[in-house]
């Protein structure tokens, strides 16, 4: 069998499940296994798979994928990779695969922030892949980063640890609840987060960014006390891509998604409102006067997010649109109504423009 029809075999199988781009996905998995460039795969098509060096292996295992694959795996937990803004970030079943609909939010973010001495804190960080790329792009002085799920905080590490070698700021996971990992309780009495060094480095140049920034989880309450000057950790730019889909749409999803995604990052109770909550209200605790806040929303949730947070105090709330021109982000800033526990008077919610996010290569 040559690597061409093995390619034929494999796209024909994924067409017969039902899979979109069925050719695509097949292509990208045997370029994949076989460890191809499309311009060699083009050259040696014609070649006999079993005269190709680890050629019997190699196409067991390409089968294996192919299989998942038909079963609606999703392409990028089979390959273990996801670009976003520019940057390849490891995925797994643990996450949800980043989007170019999130770009939007990071977009924004650096286009409206571009000082650097500013601190972040991103809520329900998943991948790591809103964090990371506002330390590495936007360097800013901190980011924090948040996830209630231990397994997710080991992928957002290894991201970090691949993608920062170069970031000179502060970087921290943190095992948390929403905020509850946040709480300032007895840590008079805690020390700063240390790199776990027990354990082997998860890319070949972490060194330097180990020893300056804590890439080891922390469990609630261990955010280092450096950070939590006076009492309450305080940051300028609050980010977060929560759990939003209405439970009862979640069973209309892709298989990909609704069976092979975390359920965590995606359900976010019967309205899709719950985690939008908890961010206006309780958030706003954390942050400075005149912070801002950037939240990712579906596509009918902003009238319902910018209420929420005008009931909050926050001011100058604006809707920003992807690429598809639907409402993807819900920006504010936190005002002085806010710091009072007064509701700032007026109605200030309104959409203002679209992002234009890179295009990513097709298909993944």
């Amino acid at each position: 069998m040559t690597l061409q029809q093995l390619l034929d075999q494999g796209t024909e199988q994924l067409r017969s499940a039902g899979v979109p781009d069925a050719g695509l996905d097949a292509r990208y998995l045997l370029l994949d296994t076989f460890g191809l460039g499309l311009a060699s795969f083009l050259a040696d098509r014609g070649r006999t798979v079993d005269g190709l060096p680890g050629g019997a292996e190699k196409t067991q295992a390409y089968e294996a994928l192919i299989a998942g694959r038909a079963g609606r795996i999703p392409l990028q937990q089979l390959l273990g990779v996801q670009e976003f803004m520019g940057l390849e970030f490891y995925v797994n079943e643990h996450v949800l695969i980043p989007r170019q609909d999130t770009e939007t939010l990071v977009e924004l973010v650096l286009e409206e922030r571009k000082q650097r001495d500013l601190d972040v804190l991103d809520v329900c960080t998943g991948s790591g892949c809103i964090a990371v790329s506002l330390a590495r792009l936007g360097g800013y002085r901190s980011v924090t980063a948040l996830d209630v799920s231990a397994e997710a905080l080991k992928v957002a590490e290894k991201n970090a640890a691949a993608l920062l070698g170069e970031y000179d700021g502060d970087f921290r996971l943190v095992q948390s609840d929403m905020f509850a990992g946040l709480e300032t309780k007895g840590l008079q009495e805690q020390k700063p987060v240390e790199p776990d060094t027990s354990q082997e480095q998860t890319s070949g140049e972490p060194d330097a960014w180990q020893g300056r920034t804590a890439v080891k989880p922390a469990a609630a309450g261990e955010l280092p006390c450096r950070l939590c000057v006076p009492c309450t950790p305080q940051f300028d730019i609050l980010v977060s891509n929560p759990p939003y889909i209405p439970s009862q749409v979640i069973e209309g999803l892709e298989p990909e998604v609704r069976d092979h995604e975390p359920r965590l990052a995606l359900d976010g109770s019967p309205d899709g409102l719950k985690f939008y909550r908890i961010l206006a209200s309780e958030g706003k605790r954390f942050l400075r006067p005149g912070a801002a806040v950037y939240f990712e929303i579906g596509w009918d949730q902003a009238q319902a997010v910018s209420a929420l947070l005008e009931r909050e105090g926050f001011t100058q709330i604006h809707t920003v649109k992807d690429m598809a021109g639907m409402d993807r982000v819900v920006g504010a800033i936190l005002g002085a109504a806010a710091d009072n526990g007064h509701q700032a008077p007026g109605r200030s919610w309104e959409t203002v423009r679209t992002i234009q996010a890179r295009p990513m290569e097709q298909g993944i």
